[in-house]
């Protein structure tokens, strides 16, 4: 499918050069003169070389049609990843960086998508948001409630987080997978 330059995320994946690209971050770059573009940070993903490029924002870019297959994650071995497919029960095992965007997210018996491409796992694709609990936060202080600033918290994945100051440990929320961002308790 061919897209404008200006509609590449985060996630995807591109045919640049003839070679199969993971965006890893996107940056739209408006110059006060010339042309706007698109800087792009990718991964290839057979060799695991990284790369930035940047993308006027007048080109078209290929970006490759994945299926999608419902996954449940299994458990966790030496940096591989284990999963079985929510129809045919078949197990499938994913290197440790294909994940680098859901580890923070992923916990036991979590339904993930897996999005492949000629049936060759490609993306693991989590859910909008997810409900995990935080496990470690500072104390919150007297009067401390009525600024906006955020404290670090620790959530059951390991992950960090900054979180509302009259959050405490045990707290179930609920966190945005695409930012990384505290959204609300759960």
């Amino acid at each position: 499918m061919i897209i404008n330059a200006t509609a590449i995320r985060q996630g995807m994946i591109l045919d640049v050069d003839q070679a199969l690209w993971r965006v890893m971050k996107t940056q739209h770059v408006t110059p006060g003169k010339g042309v706007a573009c698109m800087q792009v940070e990718m991964r290839n993903i057979e060799t695991g070389n990284k790369t930035n490029k940047r993308f006027n924002s007048t080109e078209k870019v290929e970006r490759i049609t994945l299926s999608q297959r419902k996954m449940q994650f299994l458990y966790e071995d030496g940096g591989n990843y284990h999963f079985m497919d929510m129809e045919s029960y078949e197990q499938i095992s994913l290197a440790d960086d294909m994940m680098e965007e859901a580890k923070p997210y992923l916990l036991p018996d979590m339904e993930v998508e897996i999005e492949c491409h000629e049936e060759r796992p490609l993306n693991v694709r989590m859910p909008q948001h997810v409900v995990l609990t935080v496990v470690e936060c500072d104390a919150s202080l007297k009067g401390q409630t009525a600024t906006s600033s955020y404290k670090p918290g620790v959530l059951e994945t390991g992950a960090s987080i900054m979180v509302p100051p009259y959050l405490e440990s045990g707290t179930k929320i609920k966190v945005n997978t695409e930012t990384g961002e505290y959204m609300e308790r759960a």
